[in-house]
């Protein structure tokens, strides 16, 4: 764990909004440097083991928030070991084929205490969980998004693409998400964290799918805009297939700004190698006010984040940058 010079138990307060492993990415790093971290997690997953139990038992999508959770184990014994079980998922040729230990144990405390934000606390203790986990919305959501070329045979025409699976994984240019419903209640402990932040985290993740949903839930978004913190935008290493296929880095902050245009960012991080124009890049964050920040955050051995480095970077972003807590 990296250890900072800040008084002991004194640390900045951060909320990180997302879903699936972009946020449980930044979790990993952000559970290093700061005691005080809440996970805000997108709730509009229809796949999987979440799709089934969501189509079934009518509950909010278990699997991104249990990502989350898993992330923000301790790197001891407890925190290894039950991190490891809750994401462990059952083989079998029976109807429990797919599901995840830990969407199970949170849905049947959901049931029990019929408060989601309860549950997941219960969840959090039991695993020793370095943070909060909350989810964006108290109400199961579907995104919707506006397609072109999504069917190659009309590659100039436009069709509306429903569910976060199949958005992910569309074919053709997506040019704007939705939610429905359109204008969802906001978790109001989610509102309350963004709020009294110090640093706001957006990113990395599925760009229209897990980061830009957050945007399109009118409380959470006035909150964003509202805050006194400061927000980071942490982009991802590469365009992901389907939904941001071919996309720049610089096209990834027109796209959040077309959705949200009253946002501004502070910092845009970048893993230095993921960026072939910082110029471009530097120009499209001072038009949401921000600057950019280069780091090596990749892994050494594949495409993804290093917790250490992204947390190193992320370090270095709170100290550098507008510090306004207690903990300056």
């Amino acid at each position: 764990m990296l250890r900072t010079n800040r008084r002991s138990g004194v640390t900045p307060k951060v909320v990180a909004l997302g879903g699936g492993h972009g946020l449980s990415a930044s979790l990993a790093a952000l559970r290093r440097i700061t005691q005080d971290l809440t996970a805000v997690v997108t709730v509009a997953d229809d796949g999987g083991s979440s799709g089934r139990l969501r189509s079934e038992l009518g509950v909010l999508p278990p699997g991104d928030l249990r990502k989350a959770l898993a992330a923000l184990c301790g790197d001891d014994e407890w925190g290894r070991t039950w991190s490891r079980v809750i994401q462990h998922r059952f083989t079998s040729k029976g109807e429990m084929h797919g599901h995840a230990v830990g969407n199970l144990l949170i849905v049947a405390l959901w049931e029990q205490l019929g408060d989601p934000v309860a549950a997941l606390e219960w969840v959090g203790r039991l695993l020793g969980a370095h943070g909060r986990v909350l989810p964006m919305s108290a109400v199961p959501l579907d995104l919707e998004a506006i397609v072109r070329g999504h069917d190659p045979a009309r590659p100039n025409d436009t069709d509306t693409v429903r569910g976060q699976a199949t958005v992910a994984l569309t074919p053709g240019e997506v040019l704007q998400v939705q939610l429905v419903p359109s204008d969802p209640p906001a978790v109001p402990e989610a509102v309350q964290a963004v709020m009294d932040a110090d640093w706001v985290v957006l990113g990395p993740g599925s760009w229209f799918s897990s980061v830009i949903p957050h945007l399109l839930v009118p409380e959470l978004a006035e909150a964003l805009t509202q805050t006194r913190a400061r927000r980071v935008l942490t982009l991802n290493l590469a365009p992901q297939p389907g939904e941001t296929e071919g996309f720049s880095p610089q096209r990834h902050l027109e796209v959040l700004a077309r959705h949200a245009p009253k946002l501004t960012i502070d910092v845009v991080l970048a893993d230095e190698a993921a960026v072939p124009d910082r110029q471009s890049l530097s120009l499209a964050a001072e038009r949401l006010a921000g600057t950019v920040e280069l780091a090596p955050v990749a892994a050494p051995d594949g495409p993804r984040h290093d917790p250490e480095r992204l947390a190193a970077a992320y370090d270095r972003v709170f100290r550098m940058y507008g510090r306004i807590g207690p903990w300056r």
